[in-house]
């Protein structure tokens, strides 16, 4: 099967959504992934430094995309997605405060891609609910995911307490069954209001939203190089 077969069969019309945006999105999301950074952080090259600094350009993420649930809850399209359970931006400033001490905003700074990617993030928030879903996925399922990884990691490399400060953003004491949340958020999913056109237009946003994840990686990247 070539390229344009796969896309001419992966159509809205023919396959559930949850499918079409992981599908639509998997060479982005690879890349990300893979980035630089992240394997250097995952590989123990970098120090606890380069973890809080990651940290730090999260919070600017989660406190755009948490900024305001309680208007985005009322949203026919958005107000599915709005769990409690997995806010995430409480969490992040208790590991921050860990990590930092606590004045720890005084010294937060967001990274040029950082910038960027919360802005694209609190416009989605305010203009367009298909795109904050697209960005809700991408952050939230990945923190479900991949993210259970990093806190392996920072557990084992930086001695933080299990489950504790340092790495609560990952830990996601409301839901006990992360296998089940997962199901059940793809079946909102796929029972979300947008018309086929709408729905292309959240795999792009999708696309898009780990496109600006990378940027972030790519900057944490050349603020810490590997020495040769």
């Amino acid at each position: 099967m070539n390229a344009s077969d796969t896309s001419d069969t992966l159509t809205p019309a023919s396959t559930p959504f949850s499918t079409l945006i992981r599908t639509a999105s998997h060479e982005q999301h690879t890349e990300a992934e893979t980035s630089t950074f992240m394997s250097d952080l995952l590989g123990g090259r970098l120090g606890v430094e380069a973890y809080a600094r990651y940290t730090e350009q999260l919070w600017f993420v989660y406190e755009a995309l948490e900024a305001d649930t309680a208007g985005l809850a009322a949203d026919a399209v958005a107000g599915p997605f709005i769990r409690p359970e997995l806010l995430r931006r409480t969490a992040l400033e208790r590991d921050l405060a860990h990590l930092r001490g606590p004045d720890w905003r005084a010294t937060l700074t967001a990274l040029p891609a950082t910038r960027a990617y919360a802005d694209r993030v609190a416009e989605c928030a305010r203009e367009w609910p298909g795109g904050y879903v697209a960005h809700h996925y991408t952050r939230y399922l990945g923190d479900l995911s991949g993210g259970q990884i990093i806190r392996g990691k920072a557990e084992q490399t930086w001695g933080f307490s299990r489950k504790g400060d340092g790495v609560r953003f990952y830990v996601f004491e409301e839901i006990s069954n992360p296998a089940a949340f997962k199901r059940s958020y793809r079946e909102l999913l796929d029972g979300v209001l947008a018309d086929d056109l709408e729905k292309q237009r959240i795999v792009a946003e999708c696309k898009r939203a780990f496109a600006l994840n990378t940027g972030v990686f790519r900057d944490l990247g050349e603020e810490f190089p590997l020495s040769a």
